[in-house]
């Protein structure tokens, strides 16, 4: 591996229509965002970590556990996240930037170092686990090259490729038929894609915090999924279609 400047950009925000300020919810004294940075730290392919948050009311309290964690937090557009993410990055002049989101707290930092490798070492302008969407929700990792990200961010018009970040990527990338980028998929080997480890309500953070007191904070996903797996209790928490808010931004293309 030559030596890439590689940073990780994890969206953390205060507003969510479903559960609000449910980044600064916690699991014994730990915050999801504490928990989610922390096992963000241990990627040693990465050389920073950047929250990319909002300047709605209360986003200070995101920028205090950024700070308590030696993170560097920036400030941007609420609605315009292709706009936040890029400009977070934009001084950094990193050679690739990994996407996270903070709601995702058992994030696997093996899994975003093995992402990292399969997209450097192919030379991709986009890798990632989600083209095909095999890993449970809340281990979904992006690894976007620079120029690909900036050109995104230069062409994108929709208002489903402002409010999110790769959806012009994925649409225009080698590996949905496209021409602009070439891109990977890293494969999971077997469908886990009905286990949920993201937050979105509070009965996501009742599965959280169950993991975190059987099994501890510093598992892998594998071990998490298994977990959830073998206690089909915990699926009753399945209510949530996947990529919903995406759903609803292509909804305004067309308006």
């Amino acid at each position: 591996m030559v030596n890439e400047k590689v940073i990780i950009l994890t969206q953390a925000r205060i507003g969510s229509t479903r559960f609000p300020h449910k980044v600064l919810k916690k699991i014994g004294d730990e915050s999801l965002l504490s928990i989610h940075l922390k096992r963000l730290k241990k990627s040693i392919k990465a050389s920073k970590i950047i929250v990319a948050t909002t300047f709605e009311e209360d986003s200070d309290k995101i920028v205090d556990i950024a700070l308590h964690e030696n993170v560097e937090s920036i400030k941007g557009s609420t609605d315009n996240v292709l706009d936040r993410f890029y400009q977070a990055a934009k001084n950094e002049k990193p050679d690739f930037v990994v996407r996270v989101t903070s709601d995702c707290p058992l994030i696997d930092h093996q899994l975003i170092d093995q992402v990292i490798e399969m997209t450097i070492q192919n030379d991709l302008d986009y890798g990632s686990n989600i083209l095909v969407e095999e890993f449970p929700d809340g281990q979904d990792i992006e690894v976007i090259k620079w120029s690909a990200l900036e050109k995104a961010w230069l062409e994108a018009k929709l208002p489903s490729e402002r409010e999110h970040v790769t959806p012009y990527i994925r649409k225009n990338a080698d590996f949905n038929g496209g021409i602009l980028f070439k891109a990977m998929n890293y494969s999971a080997n077997a469908n886990y894609n009905q286990v949920r480890m993201t937050v979105d309500l509070p009965s996501d953070l009742e599965t959280i915090t169950m993991l975190i007191s059987k099994l501890g904070m510093d598992e892998s996903w594998k071990t998490y999924t298994d977990y959830i797996v073998e206690n089909p209790e915990l699926f009753e928490n399945q209510k949530i279609v996947r990529n919903e808010g995406y759903m609803k931004s292509l909804e305004k293309d067309d308006k």
